[in-house]
């Protein structure tokens, strides 16, 4: 049986991480978990996580977490956390974890409120572009009921682990950016608006241009607060856009990008441009 949690040590303090049973610990250790009278639901999670190239990203979960009445949430070799995990639960082509496990607060005998975070490290080579998209959500619980965690006796250790639990995006993180010109402009001119559509490369932590993708052109006269869109613009092979409109009134301009599954939203900060 795969285990998909064990204990490792983290800054001396025990957590649990995305690993199987180490050889070493296999060789060691002896029996089979068995299955840990415990359940999960109610979890909560941020709809999308916006990611960069390298700084690391957290994001905070809630769960709750139900279990007979033997299993003692309380006990210092009881571990719990939930993680993120694509492709097939059985066979999963990748995972993301905690850097610690979560911290769990009983609510009545049976039942526990349950926090933690997924610690994304994209300078450490947690993902690859290919991860971009959509997650499942998944939990996990083990009891080690006094067993040396570094050799237990697996028969008497006990382990559930629960799939399907809900998902959430994992994005590259985008930028945009906007010039219009010539500043100042005469009215009834030609102004030539352009920037660049960018996201994250997580495998060589660079930003590279996102192409063909349409992105609004959007103008707010001086003296307004509402953003009106004039046209819809393709980044090119490279993610620069370029276009050309007429100058009407003094007024700020700004290209708009509404996001997709592997890359969310942005919309560049509005250039003044004052028409004579």
């Amino acid at each position: 049986m795969r285990i998909r949690a064990t204990v490792a040590a983290v800054s001396g303090a025990l957590a649990l991480s995305a690993l199987v049973v180490p050889a070493a610990h296999a060789a060691t250790s002896s029996g089979t978990p068995y299955t840990l009278d415990a359940g999960f639901s109610s979890v909560t999670i941020a709809k999308a996580i916006k990611v960069g190239t390298t700084n690391e990203v957290s994001t905070k979960y809630t769960y709750t977490l139900t279990h007979g009445a033997d299993v003692d949430i309380t006990a210092e070799d009881f571990y719990t956390d939930a993680f993120l995990y694509r492709g097939s639960f059985d066979d999963p082509s990748a995972e993301l974890y905690g850097d610690n496990g979560a911290t769990c607060t009983a609510t009545s005998a049976t039942t526990a409120t349950c926090t933690g975070t997924i610690d994304i490290h994209p300078a450490d080579g947690d993902l690859t572009n290919a991860g971009a998209g959509t997650w499942t959500v998944a939990a996990e619980a083990i009891a080690f009921n006094g067993q040396d965690p570094n050799n237990p006796d697996m028969s008497k250790v006990g382990y559930k682990d629960q799939d399907g639990l809900g998902t959430t995006l994992v994005q590259r993180y985008s930028k945009l950016t906007v010039d219009a010109s010539p500043e100042p402009v005469y009215k009834g001119k030609s102004l030539t608006v352009t920037g660049k559509l960018s996201r994250a490369n997580w495998e060589d932590h660079l930003y590279h241009g996102y192409t063909n993708q349409p992105v609004k052109l959007q103008f707010r006269k001086a003296g307004t607060s509402t953003y009106t869109t004039v046209k819809t613009v393709y980044s090119d092979s490279v993610g620069n856009l370029k276009t050309t409109t007429t100058a009407s009134y003094d007024g700020y301009w700004r290209f708009s990008f509404a996001g997709t599954s592997t890359t969310p939203a942005v919309t560049a900060a509005g250039d003044y441009v004052d028409v004579k």
